[in-house]
């Protein structure tokens, strides 16, 4: 099944991407963001509904001087403290600023955040590829789209669908610009379960995928 995940990927579909059971328990909607279509936010938010936010390559964030949003509120009583996240103890969680591209109005339509969207991804390849940063004149803060930034060394340092979404990205050789958002259930209010992700899946062509198996396929390159 990981090979037709990242078969997808490099397709611009979407994947279903379920995390671990012993975690978030939750199943994301992913797409490499340069692909990403206001049709795609449509999508997401209606039948995800979720919070749609783009995750980044850490060298990329890093070149953007994005910072993590727990190292801004450090000096407020608001940051995080150990053992806050109750899925994630050991680790501070992977958000950072929420920006909109300067060419949009609201930032919040469809259009605008997908125009947000594959702008990112643009800034990600030209600053992975050696090119010059323009981060800040292309985009402000606050905005509409979440940016998560991936831990420096993905899933050998946290398992979240930040990195999960990323080494994806890595391991199908197309730009680490990922955008994803949560499935939610509206009749109990809770997440999706992963029974009714793979359902839907189904009825809709897509790839269902567990972080299992991108773990296997991570850690089998790494001894390879």
């Amino acid at each position: 099944m990981i090979e037709k995940a990242l078969e997808a990927f490099k397709r611009g579909e979407f994947v279903l991407l379920f995390d671990f059971d012993d975690r978030e328990g939750e199943t994301d909607f992913a797409i490499r963001s340069d692909a990403v279509t206001p049709q795609h936010i449509v999508q997401m938010r209606k039948d995800a509904g979720g919070l749609i936010c783009t995750a980044l390559h850490s060298q990329a964030a890093k070149n953007f001087g994005l910072p993590f949003a727990s190292e801004i509120l450090q000096p407020t009583n608001l940051a995080e403290k150990e053992g806050d996240i109750p899925y994630d103890r050991s680790n501070h969680s992977s958000f950072s600023l929420w920006v909109n591209h300067r060419d949009t109005f609201t930032g919040i339509t469809d259009n605008d955040r997908a125009l947000t969207v594959t702008r990112l991804a643009d800034q990600v390849k030209k600053t992975l590829n050696g090119g010059g940063d323009n981060f800040a004149a292309e985009f402000r803060t606050p905005g509409h789209m979440a940016l998560l930034r991936a831990a420096d060394d993905l899933l050998d340092q946290r398992r979240g669908q930040t990195e999960l979404s990323i080494a994806l990205a890595e391991m199908a050789g197309v730009t680490p610009a990922v955008t994803i958002c949560e499935m939610l259930d509206e009749t109990t209010g809770k997440a999706l379960t992963k029974e009714d992700a793979r359902r839907y899946a189904d009825e809709h062509g897509l790839v269902f995928i567990e972080g299992s198996e991108v773990m296997d396929v991570w850690n089998a390159r790494k001894s390879a």
